[in-house]
């Protein structure tokens, strides 16, 4: 069929509209077709991100932060507050408009930049043909589109356990925990991952007493060692209890909850919990999204093959985001989709897997970029490495924050960083600067040559860089 767009994108989220307004920046005629519509039945682009992961649950950590301060920290400022009391409602309204606007946003910016967005489910076809469906009861036909380049970018969904099905009530998944319209009880939370230990601080700081159970021995197996380790002993104190090498067995009805049972070294226990989160990871959302003779490959979990450039087995036809390997994390699969668009339009496009942070937002935070200490050591890399506390730090301790530091790792002959990793107050933002500093391949010399304003929390980035070369100032070396 003739075709009738430069680029097709499938996918709106963070992957899918950064790609179609590249490519529409870049000067190409580009569609964009995502399926998620709002409560009203209304296009609601930002794919899991802006709906239903990033932005709401950042809302809900943001507000029950608050609360938390308010409760635990207030009164060391001086400040008394009687009575203090949670909203649900209003907490939940307010992630609401906040998800509204952002998503509003994506349809102003494709109206800015020419890009046709279009509601419904796409299917890949051959040959760069896409089919797409209205989306359910929203009637119409089927839309037949063809393009010189296909990105798919059809993002990710919750998993569900073997046995366990969502309810959507009881049993929930990630989706639903953003949603629940009182506190429970008791809550519990299957996987201590990312997703688990957020979505466990809202409901515990709240009110809620929160169990979780983790199949693997190590607590945050991903991060450093040692910042796992400060991360474990934090969340004990506020009171999230974590099960480690828990693996779920069954989940039964009782007449007021759920009653758990899982294996916990060799022995069975049982766990009575009013609802259950089930957080074990994300799925590539693949299916449906290929016909069979669409050329494009899936591996065995789903995730469609491409190569180190995001080029499938179809001709021009690209992949981005989580979808595709590599870590399921916005902000890489927005600069697989820039990286996607330059190519298509003839330039180099490039991503630097080994420069990508990870955050977890909980109190404290979690941040790191590139690689642990354990993950060098078992390569034979030699290193030195350098931590600092944020408790001698006086911003820290006037913000009432004193806790976590920053870890550098660092070649031992080249002093080139290898990995910064950090857990505090607003880690979530410091690590950008080493982010930075390693994409431009620097030694932790350069960052403790480097001036850091005083006081700040970012002094504490200063302090490891310093302490590598054992010559930190505010801490015995």
């Amino acid at each position: 069929m003739p075709k009738t767009h430069d680029v097709i994108v499938i996918g709106g989220g963070p992957a899918g509209y950064v790609a179609a307004i590249r490519c529409a920046q870049l000067g190409l005629a580009v569609a964009c077709v995502d399926e998620r519509v709002d409560a009203r039945g209304e296009p609601s682009p930002g794919g899991v991100c802006l709906n239903v992961g990033c932005i709401p649950s950042k809302a809900l950590l943001d507000s029950s932060e608050q609360f938390e301060r308010l409760k635990h920290q207030f009164p060391s400022h001086g400040i008394s507050v009687d009575n203090a009391a949670m909203d649900v409602g209003k907490m939940l309204a307010r992630k609401e408009a906040i998800v509204g606007k952002l998503t509003g946003g994506i349809s102003l910016l494709f109206k800015a930049n020419a890009v046709e967005s279009i509601n419904g489910r796409a299917q890949l076809l051959r040959e760069r043909t896409v089919a797409v469906t209205p989306p359910s009861g929203g009637g119409g036909k089927t839309r037949t589109l063809s393009a010189d380049h296909i990105i798919l970018a059809p993002g990710s969904a919750p998993i569900e356990l073997p046995g366990i099905p969502f309810d959507h009530d009881r049993v929930a998944d990630s989706t639903d925990a953003l949603s629940f319209a009182r506190v429970p009880a008791r809550l519990g939370i299957v996987g201590a991952g990312v997703i688990g230990l957020e979505l466990g601080s809202v409901w515990r700081r709240l009110g809620a007493e929160v169990v979780i159970v983790e199949a693997l021995d190590e607590f945050l197996a991903l991060a450093d060692h040692q910042i796992a380790r400060e991360a474990a002993r934090q969340f004990k104190r506020q009171g999230l209890d974590i099960r480690l090498g828990a693996t779920l067995q069954k989940a039964d009805k009782t007449s007021d909850g759920l009653r758990l049972e899982y294996q916990q070294k060799g022995e069975a226990h049982t766990l009575e919990v009013e609802r259950v989160i089930v957080a074990v990871g994300r799925r590539p959302a693949t299916a449906g999204l290929l016909a069979d003779d669409s050329g494009v490959a899936l591996d065995a979990g789903g995730f469609i093959e491409v190569d180190d450039r995001c080029r499938t087995a179809a001709d021009n036809v690209w992949a981005v985001g989580d979808a595709v390997r590599g870590p399921m994390l916005a902000h890489k699969g927005s600069e697989e989709g820039v990286a996607v668009a330059e190519r298509i339009a003839g330039g180099a496009g490039h991503v630097d897997f080994n420069t990508v942070p990870w955050v977890i937002y909980t109190a404290p935070e979690i941040a790191w970029v590139g690689q642990t200490e354990k993950q060098l050591k078992a390569q034979g890399v030699p290193l030195r490495t350098g931590a600092f506390p944020f408790a001698a730090t006086g911003r820290a301790l006037a913000m009432e924050e004193p806790v976590g530091m920053v870890k550098m790792v660092a070649h031992a002959q080249t002093d080139r960083l290898l990995g910064v990793h950090m857990i505090g107050p607003h880690v979530s933002e410091l690590i950008a600067e080493c982010v930075l500093a390693m994409e431009y391949s620097a030694g932790a010399e350069d960052l403790a040559r480097t001036i850091h304003a005083h006081p700040t929390l970012s002094e504490a980035v200063h302090e490891a860089a310093l302490a590598v070369d054992k010559r930190a100032i505010h801490k015995a070396n």
